[in-house]
C-alpha cells in the first residue's frame, strides 16, 4: 500500500457530477482557501463554527507533541506490570482508537456502551495489569464519566490505587480537566478546542489510547504529513473524493472495506458522514456493508458503493492508502462535501435532542408503557399511526417493513450487549435483501454519537426497528441516583421519543429473556 491516498471512480453518472463539482472548486480556489483555514467556505450560516473547528488541517504538526509524554508513559507503565488498556469514550473519542488498534493488530478494550452487561464484563477483567484511558471532549458525557465511575470503584474494590491508573483525554478548561487535576489521575492530555470530536482521529483522542495500547502512533502522523502535502493541489486524491461523495445523485454510501487491512474503518468513516452531512433535511446515509451485503450486489440506483482498498467496483469509487493518510482525506473530503451539500459539516444541531430527552426520562421516571402485545418472550411496541393494534412478531416486523419508502432506508438500532448479543447483527443483510433498501445497523447508545444525527437531522426517509432487553442483573453507577440499566432504558426511550415525534414510523421489540433473542433473529432473517 502506498503512502497517501489513491481514488478511483467509475461510472458515467458518478464521474460525470464528480468532474463538474471539481472544476466549480478549482474554480472557487477551495483547495487554496481551505488550507488557508477560509471559514467562509460553507456560507454565512456555517462561518462562525467552521472558524473554530478547522484544527484539524494542523493536527500532523501539533499532535507530536504527544509523542514523548505517550512514550514515556507506557514505559512507566510496563515497568509496574500494567498492559492492558480500557478506553472509555464515544463516538468520535472510541471509534478512531478502535481502528488504529485492530489494524495494527494491538488488543485494546473499547467500552464504549452503558448496558450493565457490558459494563460489568469490562470492569471484572485483571485490574492488576491495566490502565484505563477516559476520553470526553466537553467533559460532560454522561456514559463516559458512569465509566469511570464504576471502574475506580473496581480499582478500590481490588485494591488499587485507580487514580494511579485512569489517564484523561479532554479539551483545556473542560469540567473533566478540573476534575482529573483535583482527584490526582496519572495524566490529562489536552485535546485542540478547535477540532470537533469525529475529526479527532489524529488528536490526543485517538493517539493516546492507541499509543499506550501499543501502536506506533508516530508513523500515523508521517503518513497523515504525507497526505497533507498534497492538499494544496487542484487534482488532490482527498479532492476527488469529496466531489464524488457530495456532487453525485447517489445519497446513500455504501462503505465495504472487507478484506482491507483497515479492520473496523467503516464504522469511523460512518460516524464522520453521518454527523457531518445529516441536517437540514439533507445528508449522506453511511452504510457499513462487505461483499455478500445486497447494497454491493445490486446496489440500488442511489446507492454508491465505496470500496476501500486498491480494487475499484465496477460502478462506484475505490479509496486506496495508509490509515493515516486515510483519516485526513476523509476527514478533506466530508468538509468538501458538506460545501456541494450547502450544509455545515462541523455542527451537529441535533445530537442534543436524544440526549435531552434521554435525561428528561431520568428526572421524570414515567410510569411503564404498555406493549401492544407480547409473543413469547418478545414485547412489541410502536410509534402511533403506522400499526394496527394486537397482532404477531412476524407481522409487526412486516408492517415496520412495508413503511421502507422507494428511496428510504431502515436502521436497526440494538440498545443490548455488543460483546453478548453479536450475533444479532447479522440480521441486516436478510433486511437489506427483504426490502431491497439500505439497511443500517448500530449498537446504542454507541450510535447516538454518530448516526444518530442523521436519523433525526437528514432527508425524513428512515423506518426504525430498536431492540432492547429486560436487565437481568442491574449496576449502580456510584454516586449517581439511577443505574446503568435505568441509564440505557432512559436512552432508547428518549431516542425512539425524538424520532417519534419527528414523524418517524418506530417498531420496538423488547426481549424479556434470552430467549426473546432467538425469536428476534427468526423474526427478522
Amino acid at each position: 500500500m502506498t503512502v497517501g491516498v489513491t481514488v478511483q471512480v467509475h461510472g458515467e453518472g458518478i464521474v460525470n457530477a464528480q468532474t463538474a463539482a471539481l472544476e466549480a472548486l478549482k474554480l472557487d480556489e477551495v483547495p487554496r482557501k481551505l488550507l488557508e483555514h477560509d471559514a467562509t467556505l460553507w456560507g454565512a450560516h456555517a462561518e462562525s463554527e467552521a472558524a473554530i473547528r478547522l484544527g484539524w488541517l494542523d493536527v500532523v504538526e501539533t499532535s507530536r507533541q504527544f509523542l514523548g509524554p505517550l512514550s514515556a508513559l507506557k514505559d512507566a507503565f510496563a515497568k509496574e506490570g500494567v498492559d492492558r488498556v480500557i478506553l472509555c469514550g464515544m463516538g468520535g473519542s472510541s471509534l478512531a482508537p478502535e481502528v488504529i488498534c485492530a489494524s495494527a493488530h494491538v488488543p485494546l478494550t473499547v467500552l464504549d456502551s452503558t448496558h450493565p452487561d457490558q459494563v460489568r464484563t469490562v470492569a471484572q477483567g485483571d485490574l492488576t495489569r491495566t490502565a484505563v484511558v477516559v476520553s470526553s471532549k466537553s467533559g460532560s458525557t454522561l456514559e463516559t464519566d458512569s465509566q469511570r465511575r464504576v471502574l475506580l470503584e473496581a480499582f478500590t474494590a481490588a485494591g488499587i490505587d485507580g487514580k494511579q491508573r485512569i489517564v484523561v483525554v479532554t479539551d483545556p478548561g473542560s469540567p473533566f480537566e478540573e476534575l482529573a487535576k483535583n482527584e490526582g489521575y496519572r495524566a490529562v492530555f489536552l485535546a485542540d478546542p478547535h477540532v470537533g470530536g469525529r475529526y479527532s482521529a489524529l488528536t490526543a483522542f485517538g493517539l493516546v489510547p492507541s499509543a499506550l495500547a501499543g501502536v506506533d502512533v508516530a508513523s500515523l502522523l508521517d503518513d497523515a504529513a504525507a497526505m497533507l502535502s498534497t492538499l494544496g493541489d487542484d487534482d488532490n486524491a482527498a479532492l476527488h473524493l469529496g466531489a464524488a461523495l457530495g456532487a453525485d445523485k447517489r445519497d446513500k454510501i455504501a462503505l465495504n472495506a472487507d478484506g482491507s487491512p483497515l479492520v473496523g474503518f467503516g464504522d469511523w468513516a460512518e460516524q464522520l458522514i453521518a454527523e457531518s452531512t445529516g441536517k437540514l433535511g439533507k445528508g449522506l446515509l453511511p452504510v457499513v456493508v462487505d461483499n455478500a451485503s445486497p447494497e454491493v450486489t445490486w446496489p440500488a440506483e442511489d446507492v454508491h458503493v465505496i470500496r476501500i482498498g486498491p480494487e475499484a467496483p465496477a460502478l462506484g469509487t475505490s479509496v486506496d492508502g495508509t490509515l493515516g493518510a486515510q483519516f485526513l482525506a476523509w476527514e478533506y473530503a466530508v468538509a468538501i462535501s458538506g460545501r456541494l451539500l450547502g450544509i455545515d459539516p462541523f455542527d451537529q444541531p441535533d445530537v442534543e435532542s436524544a440526549k435531552k430527552a434521554a435525561r428528561g426520562l431520568l428526572d421524570e421516571t414515567p410510569a411503564p408503557e404498555a406493549p401492544l402485545f407480547v409473543e413469547g418472550a418478545v414485547e412489541v411496541y410502536a410509534s402511533p399511526g403506522w400499526i394496527d393494534g394486537p397482532g404477531t412478531l412476524t407481522a409487526a416486523v412486516s408492517s415496520l417493513l412495508a413503511t421502507v419508502q422507494p428511496r428510504g432506508y431502515l436502521s436497526v438500532m440494538a440498545y443490548l450487549d455488543r460483546l453478548r448479543d453479536s450475533a444479532l447483527a447479522a440480521v441486516r443483510i436478510p433486511l437489506a435483501r427483504k426490502t431491497e433498501r439500505p439497511v443500517t445497523f448500530g449498537w446504542g447508545p454507541r450510535f447516538l454519537h454518530s448516526t444518530g444525527q442523521y436519523h433525526k437531522g437528514g432527508p425524513p426517509i428512515g423506518s426504525f426497528l430498536q431492540i432492547t432487553g429486560l436487565v437481568t442483573e442491574d449496576l449502580q453507577i456510584p454516586n449517581r441516583p439511577f443505574t446503568f440499566g435505568t441509564l440505557i432504558a432512559a436512552q432508547a426511550a428518549g431516542d425512539a421519543k425524538v424520532l417519534a415525534g419527528h414523524g418517524r414510523p418506530v417498531l420496538r421489540l423488547h426481549l424479556t429473556s434470552p430467549d426473546g433473542l432467538r425469536q428476534v433473529l427468526e423474526a427478522l432473517s
